[in-house]
């Protein structure tokens, strides 16, 4: 199992809000001991000269092998976070993407793989299940509150 632990600087990422019957996906995050502690959703660090919008796209390109379009400006969210005892930072953009017709449609979950060969499991969550008693945790975390915010507006 790959031992991760957030980077030691502020990073830039975007990640994308993809909702399919009202169920988001988002991916699982486990702690050192490969227990379930959250989800998140899908995306990654933007690159030196790269815009948050090719990031998102070449992000999901690269997880998941489809192209997704966007189809909302950017909530932007700062995110200091603990893992495992370490420090993390980032500025978020987060968007709203479709997926291409038919990917994915029948299928409960998605496995990927990311860069570093650690296997990830994706799957579509209940956002009144995230962040609630007994339910894996939602992040970064705010995420919850932002999007029921902006669902509310």
């Amino acid at each position: 199992m790959t031992t991760w632990r957030p980077h030691p600087h502020i990073r830039v990422v975007a990640i994308g809000l993809h909702w399919r019957d009202g169920l988001l996906l988002a991916a699982e995050v486990r702690d050192d001991a490969g227990r379930i502690k959250g989800v998140r959703p899908l995306g990654g660090a933007i690159e030196f000269g790269e815009s948050w919008r090719t990031a998102l796209v070449r992000e999901f390109n690269e997880e998941l092998g489809i192209d997704v379009t966007i189809t909302s400006e950017p909530l932007v969210m700062e995110n200091i976070f603990a893992h495992e005892g370490s420090t993390g930072h980032e500025v978020m953009f987060v968007a709203e993407v479709t997926f291409p017709d038919g990917a994915f449609g029948g299928e409960d979950r998605i496995d990927f793989r990311e860069d570093n060969g650690e296997q990830i499991v994706a799957r579509w969550f209940n956002l009144a299940d995230l962040d609630a008693e007994g339910g894996p945790s939602l992040y970064p975390t705010g995420l919850k509150e932002m999007l029921l915010r902006t669902v509310k507006s």
